[in-house]
C-alpha cells in the first residue's frame, strides 16, 4: 500500500513513522513534510491550507489511503472533498470537525446529548461577554470559538483580566484575528486527561491516555503553547475509569453525531478535567493531539494502519489494538520566544547522537533540511520521545535524548511529568 501523510508537524512524523511500521505499506508520502520526516517517507510540496493544492498532490500520487493530520485541512472540508471523488481518506467531514473547529457547537451539543462539561455561555459581542462575565465565579475560563492553534484558552483570575482577555479577542489584538463569537466558562479543578479514541463513526477503540503539558514555563506557568511534552502511563486512568469514560463521553458523543447526521469518523480527541464531580470535557479536537500523538505511537504494539482503514471501512469493532505495558514521555524543544515571536534558521546538532539512544525517537515538528544540515523551521521544533517499562525510565531516556541536541536559543521544559512523579 502507498499512504499519503497530510502535514509538516511531529504528529504527522510520528503518524508517518508508525505507519511505515507496517508490513503492508511500501511507501509513505508526506505533503508537505518536514526536514526530519525525509527519513521515513518521500516529501510533496503542497500547500496544506489550499484544498486544491492537496487535492493536486492526491491525485497525483493516488495513493490508498489518505491520512490527515492538523486541523485546518478538516476545517476547510478536505473530507468531504476526497469522499465526493470516492477517494479513502481518514478524518472526519467538515461538519463532523465542528465538534473542534467552533468551541460553540461543540458545547451546545454536549448540552443536547447530556455529555459533562463546564457551565458555559456564548456570547457575540464584547458587551454581551462583559454582561455574562457576573454569570461566573472567578477564576473563569475564556475561549475563542474558532481555531486558534492551542493559544485560544484564557484562563482569568480577576475580573479585570477577563475584560482585557474579551477586549483583546473582540479587537483581534490577542489572535491576530477579530472574533464574533467567545465562550466563557466555569473554571474546572483536577488533573487533565488526554483520551483519544479511533472512531468508524458508530464504534470508538480507546488510545492509551497521555497528559499534556501546555504552558511555556516549568510549573505549568506561563501562556499556553500547542503542548511543550506529554507523558503516557497504565496508571493516568484505571480500567473502571476508562470504561466510564467510553460509556458516558466517547459513545454518546459518537452516537450523537450519527443522529444528527454527521457520522464522526477519525480520531476523537477529548481534553478531560477529571475534577471531584467525575470526568467533564474540557474541549474536543477532531484529529490525533500534538504532541500527544508521538508519546502514544512509540507504545502501540499493533498495526496503526489496520486501525486506520477499519474506520474508514465501518469496521472498527473488529480490530484489536496491543499496547506496550509501561510509559512514555516526550519533551519538546522549542525555539526561543515561543509561542510569541521567534527566529528560525538556526543549525542544529546532535540528532544523530540523541538517534542512538536505545528507546529514543527524535520526531521533527519544525525543521528544515539544507544542504544537509537540519535548520530550526517553527516554534516546536523537535519532539524527543521514549518509551520503557517506567515513568521514571522513558523521563530519563527522554531528557538524555534532548541533552545530545543543540541549537541557538533551544528551550525545553525540565519538569514534563512532575505531576506524576509526585504521587509516586
Amino acid at each position: 500500500m502507498k499512504v499519503l501523510v497530510i502535514g509538516s508537524g511531529g504528529r504527522e512524523h510520528a503518524l508517518a513513522w508508525a505507519i511505515r511500521k507496517s508490513s503492508r505499506v511500501t511507501e509513505v508520502v508526506c505533503a508537505p513534510g518536514n526536514g526530519g520526516m525525509a527519513q521515513v517517507a518521500r516529501l510533496v510540496n503542497a500547500n496544506q491550507k489550499d484544498v486544491n493544492d492537496i487535492l493536486r498532490v492526491v491525485v497525483a500520487e493516488n495513493p490508498d489511503l489518505t491520512v490527515i493530520g492538523p486541523e485546518v485541512p478538516l476545517a476547510l472540508g478536505l473530507v468531504d472533498e476526497m469522499q465526493r471523488r470516492s477517494l479513502a481518506v481518514f478524518g472526519p467531514t467538515r461538519a463532523a470537525a465542528m465538534l473542534e473547529t467552533s468551541k460553540s457547537f461543540a458545547k451546545r451539543f454536549m448540552q443536547r446529548h447530556q455529555i459533562p462539561t463546564a457551565n458555559y455561555a456564548v456570547c457575540t459581542t464584547a458587551e454581551e461577554a462583559l454582561s455574562s462575565l457576573d454569570l461566573f465565579h472567578l477564576p473563569v475560563v475564556i475561549k475563542a470559538d474558532g481555531l486558534a492553534a492551542g493559544k485560544g484558552v484564557l484562563i482569568c483570575n480577576t475580573k479585570k483580566e477577563a475584560q482585557d482577555g474579551i477586549a483583546g479577542l473582540f479587537s483581534g489584538k490577542l489572535l491576530g484575528t477579530v472574533e464574533t463569537s467567545v465562550v466563557i466558562e466555569e473554571f474546572l479543578e483536577g488533573e487533565e486527561v488526554s483520551f483519544l479514541v479511533l472512531s468508524d463513526g458508530k464504534h470508538g477503540a480507546p488510545l492509551v491516555p497521555a497528559q499534556d503539558h501546555k504552558r511555556i514555563g516549568e510549573g505549568d506557568t506561563g501562556p499556553n503553547t500547542g503542548g511543550m511534552g506529554v507523558y503516557s502511563t497504565d496508571s493516568i486512568l484505571d480500567p473502571q475509569m476508562s470504561e466510564w469514560i467510553m460509556h458516558h463521553i466517547v459513545q454518546p458523543t459518537i452516537d450523537g453525531m450519527a443522529t444528527e447526521d454527521t457520522p464522526f469518523v477519525g480520531i476523537l480527541y477529548c481534553g478531560l478535567m477529571m475534577t471531584a464531580r467525575g470526568p467533564m470535557v474540557l474541549e474536543y479536537n477532531t484529529r490525533f493531539g500534538d504532541p500527544e500523538t508521538q508519546a502514544i505511537l512509540v507504545r502501540l504494539e499493533s498495526d496503526l494502519l489496520d486501525g486506520l482503514e477499519a474506520c474508514v471501512a465501518g469496521r472498527l469493532s473488529e480490530t484489536e489494538f496491543r499496547w506496550r505495558k509501561g510509559a512514555s514521555a516526550c519533551v519538546v524543544a522549542a525555539s526561543q520566544g515561543y509561542p510569541g515571536s521567534y527566529t528560525t534558521g538556526q543549525p542544529i546538532t546532535g540528532l544523530e547522537e540523541a538517534a542512538k539512544i536505545s528507546g529514543v525517537e527524535v520526531f521533527h515538528a519544525g525543521t528544515s533540511l539544507l544542504d544537509g544540515q537540519y535548520l530550526t523551521n517553527g516554534g516546536r521544533v523537535l519532539a524527543v520521545t521514549a518509551a520503557s517499562n517506567t515513568l521514571e525510565d522513558a523521563l530519563r531516556l527522554a531528557y538524555e535524548g534532548i541533552g545530545k541536541i543543540r541549537f541557538d536559543g533551544m528551550y525545553y521544559r525540565r519538569d514534563i511529568g512532575h505531576r506524576a512523579l509526585k504521587k509516586v
